[in-house]
């Protein structure tokens, strides 16, 4: 039987310290992203879905209305597995000139990137994304992933409450602050505009 195992994080899990703790990155990365996983596992056991490699996982089941379990737990291992790659300590790299053009400034992206993330209800994501030849910030509510409307994703933030809880209770703009001025990975954000820019 096909399974899939447990992504490992890019980075030990204190390396993110202090603006995500050691404690957060246990909880988040080594029980919820397993829960996700193991439920995934359990619920593609014996169907087409077995065989199929995760991101195909999500595309097919988004339009599956028998398989919403198995879009959610899919696309919340593929979300948290994006989310992940995607952060870095004080990256020293600044945003990129051409992310920050399409938004008119590296302080404009970053005012409507935090807009965007603050103004999710409940639980959900914000997203970087490049649709168009231009990059845009979108959100998604619970497990909805821009992978299963095909646009093509360059950063996540999780925004539910156990990404954050632990370190920043209910502050959740102190967490996207925190996010936008020290964890973002900008060299994997470059890195995914070059595949799509060669229309991978």
């Amino acid at each position: 039987m096909f399974a899939l195992s447990q992504f490992p994080l890019p980075y030990d899990s204190d390396s993110l310290a202090p603006y995500m703790s050691e404690q957060t990155l246990d909880f988040h990365h080594g029980k919820h992203l397993a829960t996700y996983i193991n439920t995934l596992n359990d619920l593609i056991a014996g169907t087409d879905y077995e065989s199929m490699p995760l991101i195909e996982i999500v595309r097919k089941s988004a339009s599956d209305k028998n398989a919403t379990k198995i879009f959610n737990n899919a696309a919340q291992v593929f979300n948290h597995n994006f989310f992940f790659h995607g952060l870095r300590k004080n990256n020293s790299q600044n945003v990129p000139d051409e992310i920050a053009a399409c938004f008119g400034g590296s302080s404009e992206f970053r005012k409507k990137f935090k807009s965007a993330a603050a103004g999710v209800f409940g639980s959900g994501w914000a997203w970087l994304i490049w649709e168009n030849n231009t990059a845009q910030i979108i959100t998604t509510a619970n497990a909805d992933t821009p992978i299963a409307h095909g646009q093509k994703p360059l950063l996540a933030l999780d925004v539910w409450e156990h990404a954050y809880y632990l370190d920043y209770q209910n502050r959740r703009g102190d967490f996207i602050d925190t996010f936008l001025d020290n964890l973002i990975n900008w060299n994997f954000v470059q890195d995914n505009l070059a595949l799509y820019k060669t229309g991978n």
